[in-house]
């Protein structure tokens, strides 16, 4: 194998980024939005049918993410669902992380939902 096609083997992710339109779409299609963030975070304000599952959690908690259907994930930011990404694509997961995390899907004017529905917000 060339030199630069092990690097890009290497170094390349193993899951592929999404924006939050191409996230809605994959949902709508049944994908699962997998939120990493902490239960204080979740309960401020998630995206409408995520799951939750904080990342100090996931690698424990496998079995709660589905293996037969593509999964994205999500924190804050992107920081923290970038590493859940790259475990739940170890463990052959079809998986895509939603670029620039709960931010990012609100500023492109999508739901954030609380507790019982209430509107939610980001903390």
């Amino acid at each position: 194998m060339p030199a630069a096609a092990l690097l890009t083997k290497l170094f390349r992710k193993p899951y592929r980024s999404v924006d939050a339109q191409q996230a809605a779409a994959l949902i709508a299609d049944g994908a699962v939005l997998l939120d990493v963030r902490e239960p204080a975070e979740w309960r401020a304000g998630h995206a409408p049918r995520a799951r939750h599952i904080p990342l100090g959690q996931l690698a424990s908690r496998l079995a709660e993410v589905p293996a037969d259907r593509p999964v994205i994930t999500v924190c804050r930011s992107g920081a923290r669902s970038r590493q859940a990404a790259a475990l739940l694509a170890r463990r052959s997961r079809q998986v895509h992380d939603l670029t620039g995390g709960m931010r990012a899907w609100a500023s492109a004017g999508m739901p954030l939902q609380a507790k019982g529905g209430r509107p939610g917000r980001l903390v």
